[in-house]
């Protein structure tokens, strides 16, 4: 008994020391000096690390293009199946080439936020509470409001001179609207309406 005790702890202190200079050869800091490397390639990785897979992997992409501002730049939406991955700028853009502010990047979560409205809200006139509405009833709303306003406020003449216009209404166009877009709306809003105040962000 006595005799094979030695043997085991010399078996069990074999094993320990393979290990441990298993665990010292996967060590990338050593990989690095002992191959003189710059420390920015596989050197530096780990049997986990290289394992590892981009969020994006797989996931079909669609080429867009960011909503908040009129610039353009150029987005690449990741999807599988039916759920949004991610949104990142697209390199390929001539406008951004990749890059994107603070907001375009943000446009994931802005998107996917758990507390991101997605029913109208109106609050009536005095009332302190809001109140979720239907789309189509705040739509008449505004078409409603919208018509009021126009008639209340149209002038046919002015000083003598024929007009056919209201300033009481106006129209700010987004960033997104094409060049198309925004001549549809500037024929409808001036021509249909009469309205002169009217701005937009034209895409060309």
């Amino acid at each position: 008994m006595s005799g094979k005790e030695p043997e085991r702890w010399s078996s069990s202190a074999s094993c320990c020391t393979e290990g441990k200079c298993m665990l010292l050869k996967e060590w990338p800091l050593l990989r690095q000096i002992a191959g003189g490397l710059r420390g920015t390639g596989p050197e530096v990785m780990s049997e986990r690390t290289r394992n590892l897979k981009m969020k994006t992997a797989g996931a079909e992409v669609a080429k867009s293009i960011c909503p908040y501002c009129g610039v353009g730049c150029g987005q690449l939406v990741f999807h599988r199946g039916d759920k949004l991955i991610s949104i990142e700028g697209d390199p390929e853009s001539p406008i951004s080439r990749g890059r994107l502010c603070p907001k375009g990047a943000d446009t994931f979560e802005l998107h996917t936020h758990p507390h991101r409205l997605k029913k109208v809200r109106y609050r009536a006139p005095y009332a302190k509470d809001w109140q979720e509405i239907d789309l189509d009833q705040a739509m008449e709303m505004v078409a409603d409001r919208l018509w009021d306003s126009r008639e209340r406020t149209f002038q046919e003449k002015r000083d003598g001179h024929t007009v056919m216009q209201t300033t009481a209404v106006g129209h700010l166009g987004g960033a997104t609207l094409d060049i198309e877009e925004n001549y549809l709306i500037k024929k409808l809003f001036s021509v249909g309406l009469g309205m002169v105040c009217i701005s937009n962000q034209a895409r060309i």
